[in-house]
């Protein structure tokens, strides 16, 4: 039997090379860790849970939430919000920003996620997952307010995601490139089973759900449509098309093989500025991808240097492979 470096083992190595990490955010990924476990746990188990369907309510978007959508926010909350390394938390399923209780002693980072990415596919039994991002309390250790929360993804302490696939695996990031752990089941442990993972900066698969087309800006029409064209049109190459409706799907395909995943600005809500929403979504996916060698933009400015105004706000998303991700940039430019 070969024993594997552990998720906790690799945040004590990263430790002596990168003063970002240190003992308080090692002890917030221990927490983080117990979260997904168990979510993993209650999407593996479905129906005989009682976790699926609707849970007949909806979130601050206005958009209806699955009963596993609300236990997820729960479970994220109930795991990190006891040891300290928090001063609070914001969560795309809640309207505001959840304070660390007084009975509890309150840390220095902040923690906002997306509990479960892509649950309106947990009922067919398609891979879905949870999204993080950790910040820098501006005020330590004292009380945080929601402008507080607002910082570029430039400033991220640490972004990842869990996937509930086949198998549960946990992608992370700590500004020192991109690493993957898979949980083994059998001892209760994230191991690193995939070291410093490149986006390949070429590739010949593009995610987009081409119902929306009509709304689309002209730069994105003429990318796509170059890539339907194949080897008879401009790209002289032909493309294939992939769409699974949950981002952290999408990207884990592309950290895996390349691609391109776009949820661009469309004219179907002029009123709204993308779909992703910055905080829970696109910046920690983007620093993912980034410290994987990938691009990010919303086709007119890098995603992570945006200064958000909004806790709940949206924006478009076009990110992986690197020179098809410049390639729609320079089409919106």
């Amino acid at each position: 039997m070969q024993i594997g470096v552990t998720l906790q083992q690799y945040l004590l190595i990263e430790q002596k090379k990168n003063s970002k990490v240190d003992n308080d955010l090692i002890g917030l990924f221990g927490d983080i860790t117990v979260a997904c476990k168990n979510i993993s746990n209650a999407v593996r188990h479905g129906a005989l849970y009682g976790v699926l369907g609707s849970a007949g309510s909806e979130n601050v978007q206005g958009e209806t939430q699955k009963k596993l959508d609300v236990m997820s926010n729960d479970v994220f909350i109930h795991s990190t919000e006891r040891n300290g390394y928090l001063g609070a938390m914001a969560s795309e399923e809640m309207d505001d920003i959840y304070h660390i209780p007084d009975q509890f002693p309150r840390g220095k980072y902040l923690l906002t996620f997306d509990p479960l990415d892509g649950s309106s596919n947990i009922d067919v039994n398609i891979t879905v997952g949870s999204i993080f991002s950790i910040l820098k309390n501006p005020k330590g250790t004292g009380k945080p307010d929601t402008q507080d929360f607002l910082q570029p993804g430039t400033q991220q302490i640490a972004a990842g995601f869990c996937l509930y696939g086949p198998s549960t695996m946990m992608v992370m990031t700590v500004g020192n490139g991109t690493q993957g752990f898979t949980l083994d089941s059998g001892i209760g442990e994230f191991i690193w089973t995939h070291e410093d993972i490149e986006i390949s900066p070429d590739t010949k698969e593009f995610s987009i759900n081409t119902s929306n087309q009509r709304f689309w800006e002209d730069p994105v029409k003429r990318y796509i449509q170059e890539c339907k064209d194949g080897k008879t049109g401009p790209r002289a190459t032909d493309f294939n098309m992939r769409w699974v409706a949950s981002m952290v799907a999408e990207v884990y395909r592309i950290l895996n093989r390349g691609g391109i995943f776009l949820y661009p600005r469309d004219t179907k809500d002029p009123s709204k500025a993308g779909k992703l929403r910055l905080m829970y979504e696109a910046n920690p996916m983007s620093f993912i991808v980034e410290q994987a060698g990938g691009g990010s933009t919303t086709g007119y400015e890098r995603i992570m240097e945006i200064k958000p105004e909004a806790l709940h706000q949206r924006v478009a998303v076009i990110l992986g492979s690197k020179n098809e991700v410049d390639l729609v940039r320079r089409y919106h430019q």
